[in-house]
């Protein structure tokens, strides 16, 4: 436990929610008459789902926490708990200072009001005097972007625009407490390094931040420490790359029914995609890999009932734990491009040598129609390098050195050695060195 004066203090939080089960509807008078005896009242049977099973941990002012686990793993719920957007069923949580928060596009935006009158907005729910607003205010315009449509209702924003202006009101009014979901994947590339780059200026300012993220490399870079969730409960707390180990094994000890697809699935991803398999030499399934061996990345899809894919297209991409994304290709790129309109099947990509350093790596899976990206999983499949002599001499290369290995083909070519001759001496191939100061011809 830090020496620090604690920001966080969260105590057995425990979130349960009544899920409701929609009966049947009757189709005939019997069958009317037959449920209402069953339920002469009328009440719609409900069960309940936990989201979060006693989760406890303490966070230090300062601190800046990657909280990571699979869809479905209850860190969104938490991140809500934390930012007072529902109450907890059970437990206690302390929060010491005022929380900002980035949960989803257009947290607490109002749609009928200009982008100018929610940042006033948001900076009165964080508690910010008018004037403090308005000595930030060309700050957070100028970082969001959209000088041009301040005075547009924000209900005419496209989501890029929501998420710029959200995450600058969030930054700049000054929260002790920054709490941001994954919403910033909505951005472009260039605005998230942005705001990746924000959020730390407001860790070294030694305000607390909570990040939620399925970029390993950002959380890597970002936080100091990290919490892993899964199933509802927290089961890592501590230093950053030990987290990240802790969630990539829960991933690679997974069974398939554990591993369901839907939680590794983006929020525009449609359900095409059914699974997938990492298969080493000989098409054997295998989570471990030795460096510079075969490795083939398996996607199962289907389509909807009613629907075919034109052009069936695959996506891989390889991001390693730390690093971030390492490599990745798809079959656009390459020419692959079979025009066999199918409703089901199987695509496979094949590395003949996979150029990869020892450590641990995800895979995403992609699936399109032609030009159209349909379906993504974002870690679903995982897998270990082992370090390897890949060069045959002995020796295995450093994982210091990066994401890949470098198969080099050396070659010297070397001046001879001039032979200077010693006057009064026989032997033509004696060599002193002061000789070529001192010899004139």
């Amino acid at each position: 436990m830090s020496s620090k004066s604690p920001a966080i203090s969260v105590r057995n939080v425990v979130k349960t929610y009544a899920v409701g089960h929609k009966a049947a509807r009757a189709t005939t008078l019997g069958e009317a008459i037959s449920a209402r005896l069953r339920n002469p009242f009328g009440r719609t049977p409900t069960d309940t789902f936990q989201a979060l099973k006693g989760v406890s941990f303490d966070i230090a002012e300062g601190e800046v926490v990657g909280i990571i686990g699979r869809n479905g793993a209850g860190k969104s719920t938490l991140l809500k708990i934390l930012s007072r957007i529902t109450l907890p069923t059970e437990g206690r949580m302390e929060l010491y200072g005022r929380v900002g928060s980035l949960l989803e596009v257009g947290t607490g935006f109002h749609p009928e009001l200009t982008g100018r009158e929610n940042i006033y907005l948001n900076g009165a729910i964080l508690g910010m005097r008018r004037k403090d607003i308005e000595r930030r205010f060309d700050e957070i315009v100028a970082f969001a972007d959209v000088e041009t449509f301040l005075d547009t209702p924000v209900k005419r924003y496209s989501s890029g625009m929501y998420v710029r202006l959200a995450f600058a009101v969030a930054a700049h009014l000054n929260p002790e407490i920054l709490v941001v979901d994954e919403v910033l994947a909505v951005g472009d590339g260039e605005f998230q390094k942005k705001c990746l780059g924000k959020m730390k200026d407001v860790a070294t300012s030694g305000r607390t931040v909570l990040f939620v993220s399925h970029n390993i490399a950002a959380v890597s870079n970002l936080c100091s420490s990290a919490i892993v969730m899964d199933g509802g409960r927290m089961v890592f707390q501590g230093p950053t790359q030990e987290g990240i180990e802790r969630y990539l094994n829960l991933n690679l000890t997974a069974s398939d029914t554990e591993r369901d697809v839907k939680d590794f699935r983006p929020a525009w991803g449609k359900p095409y995609i059914t699974g997938g398999r990492v298969l080493g030499p000989g098409k054997r399934e295998q989570s471990t890999l030795p460096m510079g061996s075969e490795i083939t990345l398996e996607m199962t899809f289907r389509a909807p009932p009613g629907k075919t894919l034109r052009r069936p297209v695959m996506g891989v991409v390889i991001n390693h734990a730390t690093l971030g994304t390492v490599g990745g290709v798809n079959t656009r790129m390459t020419g692959f491009d079979p025009d066999e309109p199918c409703a089901s099947g199987v695509l496979s990509c094949t590395l003949k040598r996979m150029p990869l350093l020892q450590g641990s790596y995800s895979v995403e899976l992609w699936l399109g129609d032609g030009h159209e990206d349909l379906d993504c999983l974002m870690g679903y499949l995982s897998f270990q390098v082992e370090p390897t002599d890949v060069y045959g001499s002995g020796q295995t290369p450093f994982a210091r050195l990066g994401a890949i290995y470098l198969e080099p083909k050396w070659h010297l070519a070397a001046d001879p050695e001039p032979v200077i001759t010693v006057p009064g001496s026989s032997d033509a191939s004696a060599r002193d060195p002061l000789a070529t100061i001192t010899s004139e011809p």
